[in-house]
């Protein structure tokens, strides 16, 4: 029986890359000289660090388009308020990984809803889609694509 998984990933080899190139564009460019402005990498945490606010938010759009750039859906990103010290702005963005549970309830009810001749399984952080049809399965992806849903979904695993 024909089936494939609904998961949510970044390649983080591919993010790795993205904060370097940030980082090296940066130490580069004549409005951060002599500033500390950069981008750390711990797991699936960035930090951004700039001396301003402005500057914070400068760092984030060079690394947004860098991400772009990789093959790096900016959804995945989940941005946090800019803290403002006395001599250095900092910004937390945290890279969503996995689908959660409440997002993949509302995925199986899509599926549900469209009343596709398909059964939607929750396993952990990802959703199986189990069907007869090839066609079936692949009128689930296509309906899943137009969604509008919190979180950039990729498709694994398709079995036939």
């Amino acid at each position: 029986m024909p089936s494939f998984d609904i998961v949510s990933e970044v390649d983080m080899h591919e993010l790795t890359n993205a904060v370097d190139q940030s980082n090296r564009e940066i130490s580069n460019r004549f409005d951060f000289k002599g500033t500390d402005s950069r981008v750390e990498r711990q797991e699936a945490v960035l930090t951004l660090l700039a001396p301003a606010e402005f500057q914070v938010k400068q760092v984030m759009d060079i690394l947004v388009q860098k991400l772009s750039k990789r093959g790096i859906d900016v959804g995945a990103l989940d941005e946090g308020a800019i803290e403002v010290a006395v001599h250095q702005a900092k910004q937390l963005v945290t890279v969503k990984q996995g689908i959660d549970a409440a997002l993949a309830r509302k995925i199986v009810k899509l599926i549900k809803d469209s009343k596709a001749k398909v059964q939607a399984a929750i396993q952990g952080e990802k959703v199986r889609v189990t069907g007869k049809k090839r066609d079936d399965l692949q009128g689930v992806m296509s309906m899943l694509r137009e969604a509008k849903l919190e979180q950039p979904v990729q498709f694994d695993n398709f079995r036939d």
